[in-house]
């Protein structure tokens, strides 16, 4: 069975559980890299908002052995499990005053971007885009964001410089700049403990405090700064995902097109392709007090 053709008995499953006073939608979403994945939506009369499932990883499932039935178990226990839980009046959502103290910005591909950007208020930095969300504040949605595109500036009556300005006093205030050295970051993240030998280069970690979408602390970090006065030279920049950006000394004696590679293969193998954020070097140069791409 073909993925069409599994969307479809799933969504006829799940009609056919949920009764018919409940509403099964199948929706095409673009997320970041171009990246379209296709989800279920319930909707029960009594709710306002429904979490979107998406369909590629059951699929997957399916493929190795489960069967459609258990499939559909596990979606409508999602479904259970969020849904009513989550009572929602997004009315709040019409007045930017209302939201603007949640409006922070994050850093995508701009090349590999290029469909969402039609849609959507950004700036362009380097071969990057700056984009902007709001974060969610029901403890039910977790993490959960909606991405900001025109239409919502077009409903606020504001500029896209404006919701830049409010972004980045934001990004300052709830979401500061965090640099760790990277066995610190192993040891906070996975509980592996790394001694750091004198006689290696310094690698650091440059995120926020979220550690979420961190990459965009390269554009407001002053922590940066103060890591290339600490260790006297210009820092390297390798992108890491959108979430962190990796910092080394910028000691110009290796060849930038090693880090290249290196950087070529971790977005390959080892950066889910939603959170890859770019394949270029940038370098903080400490005379100019800016960060540079490396071409």
């Amino acid at each position: 069975m073909n993925f069409k053709a599994f969307t479809d008995s799933i969504t006829q499953l799940l009609q056919e559980k949920m009764g018919e006073d409940c509403t099964i939608t199948v929706t095409k979403v673009l997320k970041n890299n171009d990246i379209s994945l296709t989800g279920v939506v319930i909707m029960e009369e009594s709710d306002s908002i429904s979490p979107t499932i998406y369909l590629e990883e059951p699929y997957r499932q399916y493929q190795g052995g489960a069967s459609l039935e258990e499939i559909v178990e596990d979606i409508t226990a999602v479904y259970d499990k969020h849904a009513h839980n989550i009572n929602l009046d997004m009315d709040f959502f019409r007045q930017y005053a209302a939201v603007e103290e949640r409006i922070y910005h994050k850093v995508v591909n701009y090349e590999k971007n290029r469909k969402l950007l039609d849609d959507v208020p950004y700036f362009r930095w380097h071969d990057l885009a700056v984009i902007f969300y709001y974060a969610m504040e029901e403890a039910a949605f977790g993490r959960a964001s909606i991405l900001i595109h025109n239409n919502h500036l077009d409903m606020w009556g504001q500029p896209a410089e404006a919701v830049y300005r409010t972004a980045c006093r934001n990004m300052k205030q709830h979401m500061p700049d965090l640099v760790l050295p990277m066995c610190r970051l192993l040891e906070d993240t996975m509980g592996i403990r790394m001694e750091e030998s004198e006689s290696s280069m310094p690698l650091y970690v440059l995120t926020n405090r979220e550690r979420i979408f961190g990459a965009s602390a390269m554009l407001y970090s002053d922590k940066v700064r103060k890591l290339a006065e600490e260790l006297n030279t210009d820092l390297l920049i390798l992108p890491s995902s959108v979430h962190e950006v990796l910092l080394l000394p910028d000691d110009k004696a290796q060849n930038y097109d090693f880090y290249r590679q290196m950087v070529s293969e971790v977005n390959r193998t080892q950066v889910d392709p939603e959170e890859v954020l770019s394949f270029n070097l940038y370098r903080y140069d400490r005379e100019k007090a800016e960060i540079e791409a490396i071409v």
